[in-house]
């Protein structure tokens, strides 16, 4: 059983900054990626960035450019990076590990909120 423990989140303004970390315990046997996901209020959760256990990363349209995942393998930890945040980037995140294609196991979520 793997758990997650993200922390980090807050309340910042528009344009600042904040860095997320995700704490992984417990095997890890078998994953193939950690992602970062948000879900802000009335829409879907949507997929952000993930880093694959090879170190390749990928991200969503909306965050390219101003958000950046990184990993440290000797403290089993995935970071984001959020750089120019904007109001819309409010919500719910949400660390996340993957088998194969699949988000199998989700942290608790932190909230981020970006004020105007």
């Amino acid at each position: 059983q793997v758990q997650l423990v993200e922390s980090g989140g807050g309340l910042v303004r528009a344009g600042g900054s904040l860095k997320l970390s995700c704490a992984a315990s417990g095997s890890i046997l078998g994953v193939t990626a950690t992602g970062w996901h948000r879900q802000a209020p009335g829409k879907q959760r949507e997929s952000l960035a993930q880093i694959t256990t090879g170190g390749s990363t990928n991200y969503a349209d909306s965050v390219m450019g101003r958000f950046t995942i990184s990993r440290d393998n000797a403290k089993d930890t995935v970071c984001l990076q959020m750089n120019s945040l904007k109001t819309e980037d409010s919500g719910v995140y949400y660390c996340a590990k993957a088998r194969g294609s699949k988000w199998v196991y989700w942290g608790q979520g932190t909230q981020v909120t970006v004020s105007s």
